[in-house]
C-alpha cells in the first residue's frame, strides 16, 4: 500500500454554472475511495489565462489526502473531468471543469504526462491567491519560496477577486 500524501489541487470552471461545477468536482474527489478532501479555499474569479477571449473563471484550491501515486491521481482527476462533462478543447481554452495538481509536498517530477510542482503555478494569481489562503506556509520545492512569498511578488490587484465561500 502507498503512503498517504497531502496534495494541493486547483479547480477552475468558466462554462455553464461555474459554482455548481466546482461543487460537483469536490464531491467527485471526496467520494473517490483513495481521496479525502481536507479543506478548500474561498472562490476566486479571474480573467482567463493564455487564451484571454473567453468568459471569466471561478477557481478554488483544495487540499486533499490520498494514497494514490501522482500519475494515478492525475488519471483519476482526468476521469472525473470527463464524467463532469469536460470535452477536449484547445490548450487554455474554455472548459466546464479543470483540475490541476499543483503541489505534492516537496515532490518534484517531470514526465510527458505530469510536471510537479505545476509548471505555471508561480505566475498565476488565480492559483496563488487561494493557495495562500489555505496553505500559506507551503513551500515550492524548486524555488524554496513559500506560497505567501510567491503570491506577494505578483501584482494581482484587480486580476483576481474573491467572490466568497464555496458553501454559504
Amino acid at each position: 500500500m502507498n503512503s498517504v500524501s497531502i496534495v494541493l489541487l486547483c479547480l477552475g470552471s468558466n462554462m455553464g454554472d461555474r459554482l455548481h461545477m466546482l461543487k460537483q468536482a469536490i464531491r467527485a474527489l471526496d467520494i473517490h475511495e483513495s481521496i479525502r478532501v481536507l479543506r478548500s479555499s474561498s472562490v476566486y474569479e479571474s480573467d482567463a489565462w493564455g487564451l484571454t477571449e473567453q468568459p471569466k473563471y471561478l477557481n478554488i484550491v483544495v487540499e486533499i489526502e490520498t494514497a494514490l501515486t501522482p500519475l494515478e491521481l492525475l488519471n483519476s482527476v482526468k476521469d472525473m473531468e470527463q464524467c463532469l462533462g469536460r470535452e477536449p478543447s484547445e490548450r487554455w481554452g474554455p472548459r466546464s471543469i479543470d483540475i490541476d495538481l499543483i503541489l505534492w509536498g516537496n515532490h518534484c517530477m517531470r514526465t510527458p504526462e505530469l510536471t510537479l510542482p505545476h509548471e505555471y503555478f508561480r505566475d498565476r494569481a488565480f492559483v496563488l491567491m487561494p493557495l495562500a489562503e489555505i496553505a500559506p506556509a507551503a513551500v515550492d520545492p524548486e524555488s524554496g519560496m513559500t506560497v505567501t512569498a510567491l503570491a506577494d511578488r505578483l501584482d494581482s490587484r484587480g486580476l483576481v477577486q474573491i467572490t466568497g465561500p464555496l458553501y454559504s
